[in-house]
């Protein structure tokens, strides 16, 4: 069995979809796998009266959920005719990353998300809201850490699928997690988020609860939902790359608005100023600053090189298009 998983036509925030093909036995790789149609019509993605849409493998890894010999096999939609779909946000990274492939540009995804039973977050009681913020935050305890059991299927899962998962932990919110991808190349850190995502969702099927992306799942004085994206090129991985890591910021500052259209959608509820984000109306930079739009951290200024953390994607962001956008605006800009 092979679960074939595509991103969806819509918008403002692409969904995944999957459906499963009997193979011959033995395949272990893409070379097995072939491509496979869909009713585009059915995903946003094409009319009825020419609703047919490929399927083109691209990353193939083992179903943690099934067991072996099964497989996830992660897919680009094309058009009939053989060309990338306008929804195929990966098809435009692989442009930008071959263009900037000397930069060697590296990411590390911190995904965000809550956790929903019915219309409210796990944490949530019938009535009322529970303690204010605070002692969740990578907390211990039945009454502070709620869905423990699905991230934890969920992790190893993750690993058992061989993907690049670094690091768990509960968040601010009650109800809310983050799960890290990375350090990556720019598409390998896109396909194992979308699997990543994919598994989540998943298993929250057998768990009886549901997973939201949203940047903003609770109005009020809750924190938001982002996934922050580590960044570096070798230039500031080396001895002095500080230098180039300021320079980054420097450049992404003139760029604010082109990155937050494709950070996100409803971004403007998470990005206040407050619970940790600066204004989406603003930009700044600075060390160890979660408040700001870009931290530097702490080692990387001590160290004189390393990374830069983007705080401003949302959590239902498109990974590739974030990628792309930060390679361009920081390698090509």
């Amino acid at each position: 069995m092979a679960e074939y998983i595509w991103l969806d036509g819509y918008t403002p925030s692409a969904s995944l979809r999957s459906k499963t093909k009997i193979l011959e036995e033995g395949v272990v790789d893409l070379k097995g796998v072939e491509d496979w149609g869909f009713d585009g019509s059915s995903t946003n993605q094409a009319e009825g009266k020419s609703s047919d849409c490929l399927l083109k493998p691209v990353r193939i890894v083992p179903d943690p959920i099934r067991g072996t010999p099964h497989l996830l096999v992660l897919c680009e939609v094309f058009n009939a005719d053989g060309t990338p779909h306008i929804s195929n946000s990966r098809a435009r990274l692989r442009v930008v990353a071959e263009r900037y492939a000397a930069a060697e540009s590296w990411f590390g995804m911190e995904q965000e998300y809550t956790l929903f039973k019915g219309a409210k977050p796990l944490a949530w009681p019938d009535e009322g809201t529970p303690g204010p913020q605070g002692p969740y935050y990578c907390g211990v305890g039945a009454d502070k850490i709620f869905g423990r059991p699905l991230i934890e299927a969920h992790l190893s899962a993750c690993l058992e699928a061989g993907l690049t998962i670094s690091g768990i932990n509960s968040e601010v919110m009650p109800g809310q997690w983050e799960f890290q991808v990375g350090p990556l190349d720019p598409l390998a850190v896109g396909d194992e988020m979308w699997l990543s995502r994919w598994l989540l969702q998943r298993l929250g099927e057998d768990f009886g609860t549901t997973v939201s992306f949203s940047p903003k799942p609770v109005l009020g004085d809750w924190n938001g939902a982002g996934c922050h994206t580590n960044f570096s090129t070798k230039e500031m991985r080396l001895p002095g790359g500080i230098r180039a890591v300021e320079e980054a910021c420097e450049k992404l500052s003139l760029k604010h608005a082109e990155h937050i259209a494709v950070y996100g959608a409803g971004n403007e509820e998470r990005l206040t100023g407050k619970h940790e984000t600066c204004s989406i109306k603003e930009f700044r930079y600075g060390v160890s600053d979660r408040g700001a739009s870009i931290r530097i951290p702490i080692f990387t200024n001590k160290n004189g090189c390393g990374y830069l953390e983007d705080r401003r994607p949302a959590a239902n962001m498109d990974p590739y298009q974030v990628a792309a956008r930060l390679i361009e605006t920081v390698c090509g800009y």
